[in-house]
């Protein structure tokens, strides 16, 4: 049952200053069962106790129900009805992927391949009480709402776009094969973040993300003015074909590793230290300044070193041309790192899984989640710096003609 938080400041303050664990997880199980509350008197159309002539159905107690959240899991008491009618939203919303999850492993139960600690999991979440049958209706309903949000219309702008992908282990004609999950989130010209596609691909081609950007637009994708992503030459392919005059940003952080890598270890920290004082240059020419100076400081002693940076760290400048503000979140894919992380740990428990709609089922799943958070939540760059630049350059450029 939950608990009230009617508390004192004073336990409030000594709650927040001991970092009680518990603590964050009791006031969202308050704010959920307030929502369940609220749900229940917007059914039968009147508060507990309330006479009202539009009451459409009686109160008939509670039902016991736990809701696993990213704060821990919830005790919750649903409301029932005397009818039997009402249906809370608040499950269907916040565990997708908990569905996803579990029929990901129910599938490896039904088809043999499932390991003792799969056993162990699927029968303790559901029981051993289920077929294939009941596993196919079961993921034939999901992936109804999976896929309609994977080909909904894109209604606004989107100036910013990043491209990441990760591989995961699929069983596929009865081989363990690494399959590629790609996805493409926006910044939306309000400045929140949204997750556009998400794919699961044999390869990582110049076809698999040509064929993700022709959907894209066909969806309504536009007013696109940068794309960051890392090196891979088929997707630099695709972008060139459909991105034309579109700004491609080499993520810096994967160009770093690349360039660590051609170094000895007890060479990596002076390199890392001279790439990060090129990219925390305040303007492009202080880059380009600070990436020459870098190549010369290794040219004797590593010459395939600066000939990578004389001939490659250009393509990572891209971000200079865009607002100083939007530098940080736009200059690598690292804002993705949360979400990879994420669909790591919920892959791990499956760690192979059973076909490969099964991976597209749950990673949808988590970017489904992710991306309704970051909507519904602050504002990821202020855009209106954008606006601004466009304008000072569209002045510059008339002022320019008339002279």
């Amino acid at each position: 049952m939950t608990r009230g938080h009617g508390i004192g400041k004073d336990e409030l303050v000594q709650r927040v200053l001991l970092d009680d664990p518990d603590f964050l997880r009791e006031i969202v199980e308050t704010a959920i069962q307030q929502l369940l509350e609220l749900e229940m008197t917007e059914h039968i159309g009147a508060a507990p106790y309330e006479r009202s002539d539009q009451r459409r159905g009686r109160r008939n107690g509670y039902k016991p129900r736990q809701l696993r959240t990213r704060v821990g899991t919830l005790n919750l008491l649903v409301p029932q009805d005397r009818e039997g009618s009402f249906s809370t939203q608040v499950f269907g919303q916040y565990q997708r992927s908990e569905k996803a999850l579990l029929l990901a492993l129910m599938e490896m139960y039904v088809e043999g391949v499932s390991t003792r600690k799969v056993k162990e999991i699927t029968e303790s979440l559901c029981g051993t009480s289920f077929s294939k049958s009941l596993v196919s209706g079961l993921a034939t309903h999901l992936d109804i709402t999976l896929r309609g949000w994977r080909e909904r219309p894109l209604t606004v702008r989107y100036p910013y776009l990043l491209v990441d992908a990760r591989y995961e282990y699929v069983r596929v004609e009865g081989r363990v094969v690494s399959q590629g999950a790609l996805i493409v989130t926006g910044i939306r010209e309000d400045g929140k973040r949204e997750i556009l596609a998400v794919d699961v691909a044999d390869v990582e081609s110049e076809a698999t993300y040509y064929q993700l950007f022709s959907s894209l637009k066909a969806r309504g994708l536009r007013g696109v003015e940068l794309i960051t992503s890392d090196d891979h030459r088929g997707l630099r392919a695709a972008i060139a074909r459909h991105f034309q005059g579109v700004c491609w940003q080499r993520c810096q952080v994967h160009y770093s590793r690349n360039l660590l890598g051609m170094v000895a270890k007890k060479h990596r920290k002076s390199l890392a230290e001279g790439l990060r004082h090129v990219w925390g240059a305040p303007s492009l020419t202080w880059a380009k300044q600070a990436a020459t100076e870098l190549a010369d400081s290794w040219r004797v002693s590593h010459p395939k070193v600066a000939a990578h940076i004389d001939e490659q760290i250009e393509s990572c400048f891209a971000c200079f041309a865009f607002p100083a503000e939007h530098r940080l979140k736009i200059r690598s894919t690292n804002g993705l790192e949360r979400l990879n992380q994420e669909v790591k740990r919920r892959t791990r428990v499956v760690r192979i899984f059973p076909n490969r709609e099964s991976c597209l089922r749950l990673v949808t799943a988590l970017c489904m989640e992710q991306s309704e958070e970051w909507l519904s939540g602050k504002r990821y760059l202020d855009m209106d710096l954008l606006r601004q630049q466009r304008l000072s350059h569209q002045e510059r450029e008339v002022n320019l003609a008339a002279a």
